[in-house]
């Protein structure tokens, strides 16, 4: 299933693309994408609605963020040799780990904000994990079934506060809407195998990542058991697991983001985002 949800920020209603391709509203059935909704025994009640019944959405919708509730928004740095290696960094030994405000999560299409006085905003491509069923402690051998599904995610950086000063990551990567995730929350059964799929970036049409999640250096099954021993993954929570190489910190000299540009990125069958860069203080 493809799940959706649609309308101006803050008043956003549940969807889905149902089995005839066309956007379906689900406000009728279900209060939101988020919750139990995500839980195993949502989602099968969704399987079995009959889907060409519900509304049609009708224009061309605004995406919100693909889903509610999120208490944790989980990302994992340097995921990729490449991308640890175009930052200068060592290859890490064990997932690194750290968490981005959910105050930064955007709609796929929304507008991207650069800090006031910022020169160093970046892009990152990531694939999105979605928790269903709520993880502690879990083994790697089960740690799928606690996957609701998957998302494309942009984790936008400002380098600067990032790494220089006092260098705190989660201070480089929480500024508003620097968290856009959806369209779609594609659930977990219409992904063969998360470590398969491609996904790029483009900035103004120029492809600046080209990867695969096949590169991770810690697979999406690791991901959730590792972190399950350190908190307790709730349903909805976000795992951005990483980004390949071709980052603008990566690049000799540096390139960064400027406002009225056009970012637009994909992960293979989860949708494709678009966002315009805007200057933060208008």
């Amino acid at each position: 299933m493809k799940l959706f949800r649609y309308g101006e920020a803050g008043q956003e209603k549940p969807g889905i693309c149902g089995d005839d391709g066309k956007l379906r509203d689900l406000s009728g059935v279900i209060a939101d994408i988020g919750h139990d909704v995500l839980l195993p025994e949502g989602l099968d009640a969704l399987r079995r609605l009959d889907h060409g019944t519900l509304p049609e959405v009708g224009g061309a919708p605004r995406y919100g963020p693909c889903v509610t509730g999120v208490g944790s928004f989980v990302c994992i740095g340097l995921n990729y040799r490449d991308h640890a290696r175009e930052s200068g960094m060592e290859i890490p030994r064990e997932p690194v780990m750290f968490m981005k405000s959910t105050s930064a999560l955007a709609g796929p299409n929304d507008d991207v904000q650069i800090p006031p006085g910022s020169t160093k905003t970046d892009w990152e491509v990531e694939l999105g994990v979605v928790i269903g069923r709520p993880a502690r402690h879990v083994p790697e051998s089960s740690a799928f079934d606690h996957v609701a599904g998957y998302c494309v995610v942009n984790d936008l950086s400002e380098r600067e506060y990032q790494l220089e000063g006092t260098g705190q990551w989660v201070k480089g990567k929480s500024y508003d809407t620097f968290g856009p995730i959806g369209p779609w929350l594609v659930s977990a059964d219409e992904v063969a195998d998360p470590q398969d799929l491609i996904l790029w970036l483009e900035v103004d049409g120029e492809r600046r990542q080209n990867g695969s999640t096949h590169d991770m250096i810690f697979g999406v099954a690791h991901l959730v058991s590792y972190l399950s021993r350190y908190m307790t993954l709730r349903t909805g929570d976000v795992i951005s697991t990483g980004t390949p190489a071709g980052v603008g910190l990566g690049r000799t000299p540096p390139m960064y983001l400027r406002p009225g540009q056009t970012m637009r990125l994909s992960v293979e069958g989860l949708g494709c985002q678009m966002q315009r860069l805007v200057d933060g203080r208008a």
